[in-house]
């Protein structure tokens, strides 16, 4: 699941004048009618915006308002909303609450409607099975897709003697890292100069770790060790869609995260928690020389000041081939919206070619229609910010879908704190058999 995790706000940032409270669709004696959408992302709320003023216009009367909400309160406001049956016509979900708000009906399947619209589902890249539940039908049209890459700073990989040809090119497996593990070693430095592959180095005193944080309480890994994890063959679920466990005890996992682990016993990466701040804020403090990153963070990265950075695709594992996990965030309909004809007309509308290619151009977020996506690309390079690394993978086909499953939430309650103290050096390598057990018993809806 990609939630990107936003600055706390104690109240809701409104892009349009949005009425607490109010969320469901309306109208007024003269027909005016609202539709109402909620976001927690607030990069991609002010993108869509250019897509409502741009409906509203070829809708007279109509008004979209757009909310967003910090992600931290987002779900449980949807919540309340559809108990007090006040929730937004539409809105952006993450596939981890999919199955919970589909058993509970609180969506709406659009497969009626797109069949009378005849709106074309093959111009979606990516996205579309996710979005489909156990009964068949389709709940949600994708919204955006997201990938991790290798961000850098092209000055201290220089500095050490590298290319970007080898940057580019970096091998990985879990028994000795590859010419990646060499690569990280050789960037770390201690604060006395000494690099990590260098006899003496302290890795009490790191200056400037060779990589970043990549032990993480997530617990699919998005932007840190899945890229790793899933070139060696092994899939998060006995299926990819509604599994019944969670693979953890498999042994390549395993020996991914010892490896992961060993990153940080030998100082080449900070222990977790050693940041508190987001990806781009650790590579902009000087103190990481590479790290994986959303896809999404891209022109954010692209605009540290005084630090040239580099993106590099994920590794090459033990077959020669890269595997990049590619997360799906969906646009659903309230089933219990007053008005289902304009919310479809307005999430149609956000689903096609011409909304998605003038709401991308800001770099924010990259759309599912791929024709929208090269739109996105060329307007990125023209401020500097190249996107072919992405734009890559999909094209070479490296792209795998994350994982769709069910009790999302409790399955995260459950996980990130075994995760934490696995990575912390609390609990060993018998901990996956555990969470294999318990991802099981929460699959089955026994949590």
């Amino acid at each position: 699941m990609r939630i990107r995790t936003l600055p706390a706000l104690a109240v809701a940032v409104a892009l349009t004048a949005v009425v607490s409270g109010c969320a469901s669709s309306s109208s007024s004696a003269s027909g005016s009618k609202t539709i109402n959408w909620w976001t927690w992302d607030d990069k991609q709320a002010a993108a869509y915006q250019t897509c409502a003023t741009a409906f509203e216009k070829a809708n007279p009367g109509v008004t979209v308002k757009i909310s967003q909400y910090d992600v931290a309160d987002y779900f449980t406001k949807l919540t309340a909303g559809f108990v007090a049956g006040n929730a937004p016509d539409a809105f952006q979900n993450s596939v981890q609450f999919f199955q919970a708000y589909a058993s509970q009906h609180q969506l709406l399947a659009l497969d009626s409607d797109i069949a009378a619209s005849k709106f074309d589902m093959s111009k979606f890249s990516v996205g579309v099975d996710a979005w489909k539940f156990t009964d068949g039908k389709q709940y949600a049209l994708p919204l955006d897709w997201a990938a991790t890459g290798m961000y850098y700073n092209a000055t201290k990989l220089a500095q050490a003697g590298y290319t970007k040809q080898q940057v580019d090119s970096m091998t990985w497996n879990p028994t000795d890292g590859g010419t990646f593990g060499k690569m990280v070693a050789h960037l770390t430095v201690d604060d006395k100069g000494v690099r990590g592959d260098q006899p003496g180095f302290d890795k009490a005193h790191v200056k400037t770790y060779g990589f970043g944080a990549i032990a993480a309480k997530d617990f699919i890994g998005e932007s840190t060790w899945s890229s790793f994890v899933a070139t060696t063959g092994w899939t998060l679920g006995d299926k990819a869609t509604w599994p019944t466990v969670f693979n953890y005890d498999d042994p390549r996992f395993v020996q991914t995260m010892d490896w992961v682990r060993s990153l940080t016993d030998k100082g080449y990466a900070p222990k977790i928690g050693t940041f508190t701040t987001s990806d781009v804020d650790q590579l902009s403090s000087g103190k990481v020389a590479m790290e994986t990153g959303g896809s999404w963070e891209a022109s954010t990265f692209a605009k540290i000041p005084g630090v040239k950075v580099g993106i590099a695709p994920t590794v090459l594992g033990p077959d020669g081939k890269r595997a990049v996990m590619s997360n799906s965030n969906g646009n659903n309909i309230w089933a219990g919206t007053k008005n289902p004809d304009l919310a479809w007309k307005w999430v149609s509308y956000m689903g096609s070619e011409e909304c998605q290619s003038a709401a991308s151009t800001t770099g924010t977020f990259f759309p599912s229609i791929p024709a929208a996506m090269n739109s996105s690309a060329k307007a990125m390079a023209a401020q500097g910010v190249d996107l072919s690394v992405f734009t890559g993978m999909m094209t070479n086909k490296v792209l795998f879908a994350a994982t769709v499953y069910g009790n999302g939430a409790a399955m995260q309650d459950a996980m990130e704190p075994l995760f934490e103290a696995y990575f912390a050096g609390q609990k060993n390598d018998d901990v996956f058999a555990t969470m294999q057990s318990k991802s099981k018993s929460i699959l089955a809806g026994n949590n």
